[in-house]
């Protein structure tokens, strides 16, 4: 059976083809990390470093755990890791996490708030189905009043806030296996550092939430387990992914980006195809808007010399004028009002794409999915692209 983590999960929720890649087919992404990924490691261990030398009663200053951080910077750090923001390089972000190493220093020293029990914690937690859960925590301390603390360090560009902190997954599943660990646990803490604003975000959950909680991480699995297909999920991730050349969404771009000449790219079928599909929209749009101009003439012509059908070399037009309402914006009062009348059944229609989406995600009754067929189809949409864009 596999171990699942909040990562794992994380990255079917956000995109079932890199999690087919990552965790069935186990390919290596093209790009070993990112530099937002590279510098919170780089971080990370520095902390470490600094929590295991307190364990050990050595002196800490600030200065050596900047020094640590940049030797670990150096040491580490390649070319090939990927920086997405062009107004940003290497050594902003070096400086940056020097920024939250030296804020968190200031802060904390001298690291006497809790009782340190473990640092990169690593565990694996059985689920009530049976299910493996993979823990890992960055630093687990308690205090002498049976208080545990789940600690967390986070170098996003923006705060946790409360609702956010009271909803995550991730530190509340260890919390579980902290209760389970320690049975002397009155109370389990869920903190994240939060280094690029210098503040902490908390969060404590009860027994029947983490019950809640762990169901819905049953279930999730269940539904990772069951997947047949792995479809693409463009998002703004998508710039952070390390697939790229493989995902169907952007092998493409991959490959026009290794063209070295205008006319050899102007030359593939796919550049060729997507411009000329492009170019008929465009037309059909001039048809469209010309064809809406043309009707209100019809219409103003037949109005003014009071007539109903208009006539052309070859064809008629009829110009018939007729009422039809328009639905109120909210439109709540108005079914409460048709249900409370006995007429709201005489005017509902089936909403297809509501059966449509129902059938294929498996959630309407067996009997009524048997009714129907379900056949692939294709959904052809134009749109600017977006690395074009950021060129212009």
């Amino acid at each position: 059976m596999a171990t699942y983590s909040h990562s794992r999960v994380t990255t079917f929720e956000n995109c079932p083809y890199q999690y087919k890649l990552r965790y069935i087919e186990k390919k290596k992404p093209d790009i070993p990390t990112t530099i937002e990924a590279f510098m919170g490691d780089m971080v990370h261990q520095t902390l470490e470093d600094l929590y295991k030398r307190k364990k050990f009663r050595q002196r800490i200053a600030k200065t050596s755990l900047i020094k640590f951080y940049r030797d670990l910077w150096k040491k580490n750090y390649s070319y090939d890791i990927l920086i997405v923001k062009d107004e940003l390089n290497a050594e902003n972000y070096r400086k940056m996490g020097e920024k939250f190493l030296s804020d968190y220093f200031d802060r904390m020293k001298p690291f006497e708030q809790i009782t340190i029990l473990g640092l990169e914690t690593q565990d694996r937690m059985t689920l009530k189905d049976g299910s493996q859960w993979h823990v890992r925590i960055d630093k687990l301390g308690c205090d002498n009043k049976g208080n545990y603390y789940v600690c967390d360090y986070k170098t996003n560009s923006r705060m946790k806030d409360q609702e956010e902190a009271d909803e995550d997954r991730q530190l509340a599943m260890y919390s579980t296996w902290v209760k389970d660990k320690f049975k002397d646990a009155k109370s389990v803490k869920l903190i994240w550092h939060m280094l690029a604003f210098n503040k902490d975000a908390i969060s404590e959950r009860t027994d029947e939430q983490l019950e809640k909680l762990q169901d819905e991480v049953i279930e999730k699995i269940k539904e990772i387990e069951n997947a047949k297909e792995f479809p693409t999920n463009v998002t703004a991730l998508c710039d952070y992914c390390g697939f790229r050349k493989e995902c169907p969404s952007f092998k493409h771009q991959a490959e026009l980006a290794e063209i070295e000449t205008v006319e050899q790219f102007k030359e593939n079928e796919g550049v060729q195809l997507v411009d000329k599909y492009s170019e008929i929209k465009a037309k059909l749009a001039e048809l469209k808007n010309e064809e809406d101009e043309f009707k209100d003439n019809l219409v103003r012509y037949a109005k003014q010399f009071e007539i109903d059908v208009v006539y052309g070399s070859n064809k008629k037009c009829s110009v018939k004028e007729f009422d039809k309402i328009v639905m109120p914006e909210d439109k709540t009062e108005l079914i409460r009002l048709m249900k409370e009348k006995g007429i709201w059944e005489d005017f509902v229609t089936l909403n297809y794409m509501r059966l449509n989406s129902g059938v294929v995600k498996g959630t309407v009754d067996e009997d009524i999915k048997e009714m129907v067929d379900i056949v692939k189809d294709f959904r052809l949409s134009l749109s600017k692209r977006k690395d074009l864009e950021e060129d212009s």
